[in-house]
């Protein structure tokens, strides 16, 4: 078998109303659909990602350098494929400034990993085999929480209990709501409000957004303790996400989260190794790959830790999946946030009972809708 063509296909959905998270507004959604053809007809076809700013570039990276070195390639060799796109010379104008060069480090990780996810797809359709029984295999059923509890743009707290109920209707597990652009007081507030409205079972997750000093996120943790959250997601600042979350997680007992924004195994075995989190959240469309995110994830199973995901679930589940120390897969119970993942695979996975259930058709086992790749591309 041989790779004929690669294709790369931006995609870019604006949202009906903009979404208010720690640190930032979501206003469309984009992502990345990627398309490997083989000789032997069989078609890898995926999609990943949520990058805005650098989606360009990253097209031109897979369609000026690597396109080229797969052409004519085995993509049975995916291991040796994914080393030589990581080590081969493209040029983006890094100029060996650490902190300046790591927006274009993450254009070469992100164009790498959407390849290297079509590549497995290959693999699995040709195997005839789901994704996550082609890595190894563990469970076919996941927990499943969503990703919401966007601030209001007046501060009010009222949609918080509808959209509990909304997650409850969707068979979801729990919700991981925004925290860290408001007061201390206010977020705690909006924490209980959630915890009311949920009852005692219902899973509930803090997600800053590297919105605090480690102070501060120190201050909430040990305040939000009584509420019962199962983590505490990216607590401190960017400049501080190794020993802040670190002092974090060591000064209020809960769980710590990160790593959705490192773009290399390195970067998350520096999170691991040096006790900053108790779950790793990497995100495989960010780190270059399955390839990549299955030595990550050996090396947190190494270190008794859970395994997470941030969002994609069409690729989370099969991955998570694979290894016995899987979390939660992500999703968006709200489909305005995430339109795309309603209507891009021609048949939604099934949620129910708090359960996710893993895809079991070849690959990943979502066929896309070529009509809202049409009209979605950019």
């Amino acid at each position: 078998m041989k790779i004929v063509d690669l294709q790369p296909i931006p995609l870019v959905l604006p949202l009906p109303e903009a979404f208010l998270g720690g640190t930032y507004v979501i206003k469309a959604r984009n992502t990345l659909v990627v398309r490997v053809v083989t000789d032997d007809g069989v078609v890898g076809e995926t999609y990943g990602g949520d990058e805005d700013l650098y989606q360009d570039e990253i097209v031109r990276v897979i369609t000026d350098y690597l396109r080229p070195m797969l052409l004519g390639q085995d993509p049975f060799m995916v291991e040796a494929l994914n080393e030589t796109m990581c080590s081969l010379p493209i040029d983006l104008g890094n100029r060996g400034l650490h902190a300046l060069d790591l927006a274009r480090h993450a254009i070469r990780m992100q164009a790498i990993a959407a390849v290297d996810i079509a590549l497995w797809d290959v693999l699995g359709k040709a195997a005839g085999q789901p994704l996550y029984k082609l890595l190894g295999g563990f469970r076919e059923t996941l927990p499943v929480i969503s990703i919401g509890g966007y601030y209001s743009k007046d501060g009010s707290t009222t949609a918080l209990a509808d959209e509990v109920a909304e997650c409850k209707a969707r068979g979801v597990a729990g919700l991981k709501m925004k925290v860290g652009r408001a007061t201390l007081t206010h977020d705690l507030e909006r924490v209980r409000v959630v915890r009311e409205a949920g009852g005692p079972d219902f899973v509930i997750a803090c997600d800053a957004n590297q919105g605090w000093s480690v102070a501060d996120g120190i201050a909430f943790g040990r305040a939000v303790a009584p509420l019962n959250i199962a983590w505490l997601e990216e607590p401190v600042a960017w400049y501080d996400c190794v020993e802040g979350l670190r002092r974090v997680r060591e000064a209020t007992g809960l769980r710590v989260t990160s790593g959705q924004g490192e773009v290399s195994r390195q970067g998350m075995r520096d999170l691991i190794v040096r006790g900053a989190v108790d779950i790793i959240n990497t995100d495989v469309t960010m780190v270059g790959g399955i390839t990549q995110w299955r030595k990550i994830a050996g090396l947190a199973e190494c270190f008794d830790l859970t395994i997470g995901h941030h969002e994609e679930p069409q690729v989370a589940a099969h991955l998570l999946a694979s290894s016995p120390r899987g979390g939660y897969v992500e999703i968006f119970a709200n489909r305005k946030r995430d339109p795309l993942w309603y209507e891009l695979p021609e048949h939604p996975p099934r949620i129910a009972g708090g359960l996710y259930h893993v895809p079991q058709g070849p690959g990943l086992g979502l066929p896309l809708n070529q009509e809202v790749i049409t009209r979605c591309r950019k």
